[in-house]
């Protein structure tokens, strides 16, 4: 059977812009983009093809007493309907821990798990036959309440090894200090959703030879190949994944959804098949950021100087693990923030319960810890009478300081300048007379002319780990060919590393003309034939994958510099690329690299492994965890209306530090997404979870910022190169949604003297209705 081509992707990522590093080039796949014509997952199509449909559980616990899909097999188009029994391979996937059923056997632990699957000629006609499924459960009690999951043993364990996933302790210096001045709250941050726009989707080709095709969105080819390979028990080599448009993925794409579910409808129908969620389903099935319970307490001295930190942090996953130990991971040994702390105890528990699953979701297991030592700072700052600003000044990590882990930051640390230069940005102006009652909290709907209005200032700092850590070996594959063609050298550049909208592919193409001295750079599709690149998470990929195509690069630059030298006669030694020429040290043209290369191609393949990083001490937490940090800090100004509780972010400006700006302009668009998501965090998304179960699984009750919402931003990009790091680079994509949300609460707090200890702060919160 010759295999079949998905439906045709008009982006051509290629030459049809310049500049190197440091440049911000256009995005190649921009215009496509904008106007309409770049194809996402949901896009794919075969004429051949069958759709297929989920059938999902209503209960967030239950035991599967009988499943009858004989009326559905029956219906007119379907072809295939499948259970746990069908599964080819072991019933069971997961990121860290294989946990998770591809499909529900006896047992559901959350709404929304899948427990069967329809391929069937329509969609429609799918839908239909799920409504003929029948299942009789014995619905159970869920276990809701995370905190109570980590520490109450009579709870009926929802795994054999129980309901923790994972406990770990910081300890350092004395955890039992006394200070002159101790602030203590309980903060808790609510469900976030990664909110993407393009739903879960895409297109499964089996080959006729036992193997198949998959075609989707995904933030890590390999890592769905290997777990859905696993599933289907065929080996690697048999399970080929290529990468569509990715419609956004925020972390929500790092765990399996329909990949499995599409393999194993295509192999049993042997036609290409066809899942894409809706909107509603797409709630279900992807996981969201973890809700957490946070108990602290800071101690400083009269002058304000830290003196220790104490912490509980309870993290909610739901029934499987996902992300839940790495959010563990970095909750605690990020739990004190950017400052300077002697003493600290910080604890951290990830649980198991029977709400929504959570995982992976930008700023992964900060974004909990940040809302909550930067609520203390200010709770800090009043018991001081210290301005906010000066306190987190004062106590500044710098170079040569040492985290909670011990870890020495020997890289550059700008927090103090982070903060100074936010501090210093202009205000908005006062007002000083009738107001446009546009300007003001819910003013577009009349409800106020500037009665009750306040306004306030409030500042967010943070720290964020770059990469992977904990001693995981995170690297990253480029495969980089050069070629004559149409008269002019063209680099091809090749990697597994998912451009899930962040500007991935500008970067590679804006390293490549650095590096081999050409403009025309193409980028190779992404799949799973060339090394794997890790996750488009954890703000890594300009890190590792631009250090890989660097690493490509120059290996072809050193190939075509010794063919050079082998046909001139010359020492290869000081000849590099240039402007399509190869010059020497001095800059004398030797040759024009077109008649070097002529018919021949030079191609390597390099990887990039960052320096080493070591598990964590089981008992202390100590250790040198992390790859990098990475630093942001934001001011809020909003207006209150504390009749109506309706909040209006008048200005939110952001100093961030990125070590080395490849693309100026993209790293602008990232700090201004990054700060939309944390506004929204603060002021508006929550998933709203009753007994384990979704109230609002809809864009219409699940609400997100639109630009009618951000406020002017100021953006300074502060360039303090990491050593490490190849250009000096410092991921770029998490840390403006850390430090937004809580510049936004402590803003709102400065205008209303609440306490306001969770977010999103929603308009009872203000008006105590």
């Amino acid at each position: 059977m010759t295999k079949p081509a998905p439906a045709r992707f008009p982006q051509d990522l290629s030459d049809a812009v310049t500049g190197g590093v440091g440049d911000s080039p256009l995005r190649p796949d921009g215009r496509l983009k904008v106007t309409g014509q770049y194809a996402y997952s949901s896009d794919l199509w075969h004429e051949d093809m069958l759709w297929g449909a989920t059938l999902r559980s209503p209960h967030p616990h239950a035991r599967i007493r009988s499943l009858d899909y004989s009326a559905a097999l029956a219906h007119p188009g379907v072809h295939a309907v499948l259970t746990h029994e069908d599964v080819p391979g072991e019933n069971v996937y997961g990121l860290k821990y294989a946990d998770t059923p591809v499909l529900a056997a006896d047992r559901v632990r959350c709404q929304g798990e899948p427990v069967a699957l329809v391929a069937a000629e329509h969609p429609e006609i799918a839908r239909r036959a799920l409504r003929k499924i029948k299942v009789d459960y014995e619905v159970l009690e869920p276990i809701t309440d995370p905190e109570r999951a980590a520490h109450d043993e009579d709870l009926p364990a929802l795994h054999p090894d129980g309901n923790l996933v994972r406990y770990q302790r910081i300890v350092k210096g004395d955890p039992d200090a006394t200070a002159d001045v101790v602030v203590s709250g309980v903060y808790e941050i609510g469900m976030q959703d990664q909110a993407f726009l393009g739903p879960e989707s895409g297109l499964a080709v089996p080959d006729g030879d036992g193997g198949v095709d998959l075609y989707l969105a995904t933030q890590w080819l390999h890592v769905d190949q290997r777990q859905t390979a696993h599933a289907l028990g065929l080996p690697l080599e048999k399970v080929r994944l290529t990468l569509s448009g990715v419609g956004g993925a925020f972390g929500g794409r790092e765990d399996l959804s329909m990949q499995i579910h599409a393999c194993m409808l295509a192999l049993r129908t042997g036609r290409p098949v066809k899942m894409s969620y809706h909107r509603e389903e797409s709630f279900f099935g992807h996981v969201h950021r973890h809700p957490a319970k946070m108990y602290y307490e800071h101690g400083a001295t009269r002058d304000g100087k830290l003196v220790y930190v104490r912490a509980r942090l309870y993290f909610d996953g739901g029934p499987y693990a996902s992300k839940t130990p790495v959010v563990v991971g970095n909750g605690t040994t990020l739990g004190a923030g950017p400052y300077v702390v002697p003493n600290a105890r910080i604890e951290g528990w990830g649980v198991r319960t029977n709400n929504p699953t959570c995982g992976a979701m930008r700023g992964l297991g900060a974004v909990q810890p940040t809302f909550a030592y930067e609520s203390q700072m200010d709770k800090l700052a009043t018991a001081l009478g210290m301005d906010p600003a000066e306190l987190r000044i004062r106590n500044a990590m710098k170079e040569g300081d040492t985290g909670v882990t011990g870890q020495v930051a020997d890289f550059p640390v700008a927090v103090a300048e982070l903060v100074r230069r936010v501090r210093d940005m202009p205000l908005p102006p006062e007002r000083t007379g009738p107001a446009d009652i546009r300007e003001l909290p819910g003013g577009a709907s009349n409800t106020t002319h500037g009665e009750g209005v306040v306004r306030g200032i409030g500042y967010g700092v943070t720290i964020k780990n770059v990469s992977y850590a904990e001693g995981l070996d995170d690297y990253s594959t480029a495969r980089v060919r050069l070629e004559v063609a149409g008269g002019e050298p063209v680099a091809l550049v090749h990697t597994e590393a998912a451009e899930v909208g962040q500007g991935l592919v500008t970067v590679q193409q804006q390293i490549a003309r650095t590096e081999l001295g050409v403009q025309r750079v193409t980028i190779h599709p992404n799949d799973t034939s060339v090394g794997d690149a890790g996750s488009s998470s954890a703000s890594r990929q300009t890190y590792v994958t631009g250090g890989a195509v660097r690493n490509a690069c120059r290996a072809v630059a050193e190939s075509v510099c010794a063919l050079a030298a082998s046909k001139s006669g010359r020492p290869a030694e000081g000849l590099t690329l240039s402007g399509g020429k190869i010059v020497d040290g001095r800059g004398e043209v030797i040759a024009d690299l077109v008649d070097v290369l002529g018919t021949d191609a030079v191609e390597e393949t390099r990887e990039f492994h960052h320096r080493p990083t070591v598990p964590l001490d089981p008992e202390t937490g100590q250790g040198d965890a992390h790859v990098q940090w990475a630093f942001s800090a934001h001011r809020a100004v909003v207006d209150v209306d504390t009749e109506l509780g309706l909040v209006k972010v008048v200005q939110l400006d952001c100093a961030q530090d990125v070590g080395k700006a490849i693309n100026p302009d993209a790293v602008i668009g990232q700090i201004q997404g990054g700060s939309a998501q944390g506004l929204g965090l603060a002021v508006m998304e929550e998933i709203q979870v009753s007994g384990g179960k979704v109230r609002n699984p809809s864009f219409t009750d699940y609400l997100i910022p639109t630009t009618l919402d951000m406020p002017p931003m100021r953006i300074e990009i502060v360039e303090r190169a990491d050593p490490h790091a190849p250009y000096g680079v410092r991921g770029v994509g998490e840390p403006a949604t850390i430090s937004a949300t809580p510049a936004i609460a402590n803003a709102i707090r400065n205008a209303t003297g609440l306490e306001l200890p969770r977010v999103p702060i929603r308009p009872e919160h203000l008006t105590g209705t």
